[in-house]
């Protein structure tokens, strides 16, 4: 429980506080951005709010040992930490707008949220087997991962992000 409680407060608390400062960010270069009501800023907390709320359907569901029932909690907060690095590293008009648009970051905020407390079936990351056919969509995301790393830097981060959840939906349609 104590791990689920150190988890919301680093994939949860902290990828709010870095969403609320874009939020921020994005109306202060609104002409009187500076007097936004907080009102606006508080959605940033539903990320928080729902990765609690994983964490806790997580701890009661003893099914999720080798898939997972919506996005972990860590991904969506190193998805979320990877923004400020995106922000710093890539200087392209496109990115930096696109990280400053405050309905970007609202739908990333019900994306996330909904992701991690939906029951979209998602593949952990375990092994169970030596076997190539049983571990070739983690292999995949590997080779994704470390072309991605090459190629895009930072950005990479949302690339995997959602190579992790394209490739777990073809595995269930597969399986199913």
């Amino acid at each position: 429980q104590l791990d689920s409680l150190a988890d919301v407060v680093s994939f949860g608390v902290a990828p709010s506080m870095i969403l609320y400062q874009f939020l921020r960010l994005s109306y202060a270069r609104q002409e009187d951005g500076l007097d936004v009501a907080v009102i606006w800023l508080l959605p940033a907390f539903i990320v928080a709010a729902a990765s609690a709320y994983r964490l806790g359907k997580f701890n009661l569901d003893a099914s999720q040992q080798y898939g997972f029932k919506g996005v972990p909690t860590p991904a969506v907060g190193l998805l979320l930490a990877s923004l400020p690095m995106i922000y710093w590293v890539h200087t392209e008009a496109w990115v930096i707008g696109l990280l400053l648009n405050k309905w970007f970051l609202y739908g990333v905020i019900v994306v996330v949220s909904w992701l991690m407390v939906s029951n979209l079936p998602l593949m952990a990351l375990k092994f169970r087997s030596s076997s190539l056919s049983d571990n070739w969509p983690k292999i995949a995301l590997l080779v994704i991962s470390v072309i991605c790393i090459l190629l895009l830097q930072w950005l990479s981060v949302p690339v995997i992000f959602i190579a992790y959840i394209l490739l777990s939906l073809v595995i269930k349609k597969q399986r199913s």
